[in-house]
């Protein structure tokens, strides 16, 4: 049984209220992820999404394809300032969370609306193919394939890849630090100078203390993180192989610098932090930065509390360094 959010004094009290309501409307229909099929599942997220989306002024999207090397197409959509000059932007590549099985371009559309006005930058959104569908490490090998897809027609979309960010939010963070340790393992893939890891798994292999004090109440449970990790994984030894599970890398030495946003109250935090000191003691550039009274998805949440908005200033402003060093 985890803590009751009542021995925690600083979770944001507007977040307080809303895993309240969450928890409240738990029943019937409505129950938790773990208690449901996938696709069931999948449209209570979309649904939920709607509810929660918010509109970012100023931004352009297009829907575009990319191929995978087993022959499919899936889906990705660029976003561009309103205002972009004729000069190649940077480009951040934008990879969703949902545990593998949940999330979409539609359901993640605002976070990269956000990041691509106020850096501003492109972002290129990446769909990849869901669990229990598509097992590991399918989701992996679709991210990789969309990351040479770019490669290819970066100069048609008017992307200068030399200025490169791979980001993403929950498993979707996780696929791009292991994108990231490929990159610096092989010359000829596109290289990043920052990875921007907002609330990553890195270690489903084991359980943490944090996931053992936040197991319930805190949106993102221990049930349904094992849910989710059950249904992507082929086997149990899936879970420590290092792309997986990327605390696990034998070797993170060389990888782009890391900027990792952490959730106070996520299951989570505790791998979170873990990686962290790994990340620094393989002599990799690493800021972290822990958001306190936050839980587990906060990029999602402008409508729930007004405190996501100074979180976007300061994540932009390290996406704008590290995309226009010169400046």
């Amino acid at each position: 049984m985890g803590r009751t959010r009542m021995s925690f004094m600083s979770l944001n009290p507007e977040i307080g209220a809303f895993l309240d309501l969450v928890e409240a409307n738990q029943t019937g229909d409505a129950q938790a992820f773990h208690q449901q099929t996938p696709e069931q599942a999948r449209q209570a997220f979309e649904q939920s999404s709607t509810r929660m989306r918010w509109q970012v002024p100023g931004v352009a999207s297009r829907d575009l394809s990319y191929p995978t090397r087993d022959g499919e197409s899936l889906a990705a959509r660029i976003y561009t300032p309103s205002t972009a000059s004729t000069e190649p932007l940077p480009v951040m590549v934008f990879l969703h969370g949902g545990g593998f099985v949940v999330g979409s371009l539609d359901s993640h559309d605002g976070i990269c609306r956000e990041f691509c006005q106020r850096t501003p930058c492109a972002v290129v959104a990446v769909e990849y193919r869901r669990a229990p569908e598509y097992k590991f490490p399918t989701a992996l090998h679709d991210a990789a394939d969309a990351l040479a897809w770019l490669a290819i027609q970066a100069a048609a979309l008017n992307l200068d890849t030399t200025r490169l960010a791979l980001a993403g939010d929950s498993v979707g963070a996780t696929l791009a630090t292991v994108l990231a340790i490929e990159a610096a393992a092989d010359p000829q893939r596109l290289q990043p100078c920052l990875q921007l890891l907002c609330y990553p798994v890195t270690d489903a292999s084991r359980s943490s203390e944090s996931r053992e004090l936040l197991s319930e109440g805190y949106l993102l449970e221990s049930p349904t993180l094992e849910w989710f990790y059950e249904h992507y994984a082929r086997t149990p030894q899936d879970r420590r192989d290092w792309r997986f599970s990327p605390l696990l890398a034998p070797d993170l030495r060389g990888i782009a610098p890391v900027h990792l946003a952490l959730a106070g109250f996520d299951p989570l935090i505790d791998e979170g932090h873990a990686y962290a000191q790994r990340l620094e003691a393989s002599g990799v550039v690493v800021q972290c930065k822990e958001y306190t009274g936050l839980v587990h998805d906060f990029l999602r949440m402008p409508m729930v509390t007004g405190e996501i908005e100074s979180v976007y200033q300061e994540l932009s402003e390290v996406l704008r360094q590290a995309l226009y060093p010169a400046s």
